[in-house]
């Protein structure tokens, strides 16, 4: 059994961020005659209020930034959740407007941190509430007790890759020994195909479009997305990650016929089986004239699709990775969990995409309500 990530050592920290520092100082390494004129360098990238109704990181900004921290942790016996949560909120609000200096001179420009608790802590103020239930176990697992659950979320994005360590070490400090580090995954995510007005998508490491169908209209993210209520949540989400390993070499000696019929959409173009826009919809009861599904009957595209599963949709902020092995940082969000475990048991009757998967870390949180000066991060739950 593959072992959870465990904390990197202050060795292995320091050699990977040296080498990712290497390769920014070598790139930038330039002649003065090849250096670009102050006319032609690219426009700051415009920042996110880490304050409002909403946490950033869910659905601003659009689209998504390319790289990506998450650090799942447990609190350590007697810790004050209201006082760890309020100070980790007025971290992110230095450092996501540039005035915390261990950013150390680092712009933050896009940058967003998402705080979620796990269920054991939301059992604590209510078992009613959503974000109590653990996740059940699937199929398709090879989880290390470490590398399943957890009680604290903390999600970091940015399009600057150097800022996402630096501002996770802020934050780790700032929490000190109050939490104890299970797992973390790092992951980047693929050039942007655009889906519809507004609305992009990336790659993912099989070559397909990853997460064009969601809530992505107000409408649907109030339906779908948000919790109304309790008071307490208001404003929240449910978040699910899943870590997994993709089997690469096997996916890619099936033809690329049978990998569209594994997904269900075609891979250039990421349009369904059945025709129309990437955008579409697929015609699940349409046929060829010799009566077999245009898309098949165990294609992903199928099986996980809301109306046959009886669910809301999710929205999906996935992100890839190449270590410990080539994989997916699965993210979705949801105003109910039942959207994600209904989905996930259905699949794994006979989706013809879960035999290249091997999940290797499971877990949920309750995305906590935006926060703002006046309202300290996670005040509305725990007081």
């Amino acid at each position: 059994m593959r072992q959870a990530d465990s904390r990197p050592s202050r060795r292995a920290f320091l050699g990977t961020t040296g080498a990712v520092t290497a390769v920014g100082l070598s790139a930038g390494c330039q002649s003065r005659s090849d250096r670009p004129d102050r006319s032609e360098a690219p426009a700051p990238t415009p920042s996110v209020s880490p304050t409002g109704r909403y946490q950033a990181g869910i659905t601003l900004p659009q689209p998504a930034q390319r790289s990506l921290l998450a650090v799942v942790a447990d609190l350590a016996d007697g810790v004050s959740v209201r006082r760890l949560l309020a100070e980790l909120g007025e971290a992110i609000r230095a450092l996501t407007t540039g005035t915390d200096a261990r950013l150390m001179g680092l712009e933050p420009g896009d940058l967003t941190v998402t705080v979620g608790v796990g269920p054991r802590l939301v059992r604590r103020v209510d078992p009613a509430l959503p974000g109590a239930k653990e996740l059940p176990r699937f199929s398709r697992e090879r989880i290390a007790p470490r590398a399943r659950g957890g009680d604290l979320l903390i999600q970091i994005c940015a399009g600057d890759a150097l800022v996402v360590p630096a501002v996770a070490a802020a934050l780790l400090e700032r929490a000190g020994d109050r939490i104890r580090e299970r797992w973390r995954q790092s992951g980047s995510r693929g050039a942007n195909v655009p889906v519809e007005r507004g609305v992009s998508a990336p790659r993912n490491l099989f070559g397909f479009v990853d997460g064009i169908v969601g809530p992505h209209t107000k409408a649907e993210q109030q339906r779908h997305l948000w919790l109304a209520g309790p008071a307490p949540v208001a404003g929240g989400t449910l978040a699910v990650l899943r870590r997994m390993e993709l089997d690469l070499p096997r996916f890619a000696r099936l033809s690329v016929a049978e990998q569209e019929a594994v997904f269900g959409r075609r891979r250039a173009t990421g349009v369904p089986l059945s025709g129309g826009t990437i955008a579409s919809g697929p015609d699940l009861g349409a046929k060829t004239p010799d009566g077999r599904y245009l898309v098949p009957a165990d294609a992903h595209a199928r099986r996980a699709h809301s109306a046959v599963v009886g669910v809301g949709l999710m929205l999906r902020r996935s992100y890839s990775f190449d270590q410990p092995a080539p994989g997916l940082l699965f993210i979705s969000f949801q105003n109910d969990i039942r959207t994600f475990t209904n989905t996930l048991t259905r699949m794994d009757a006979s989706d013809a995409l879960l035999p290249y998967t091997t999940t290797t870390a499971s877990a949920t949180f309750l995305i906590l309500p935006g926060f703002d000066a006046q309202h300290p991060l996670g005040s509305r739950l725990f007081r």
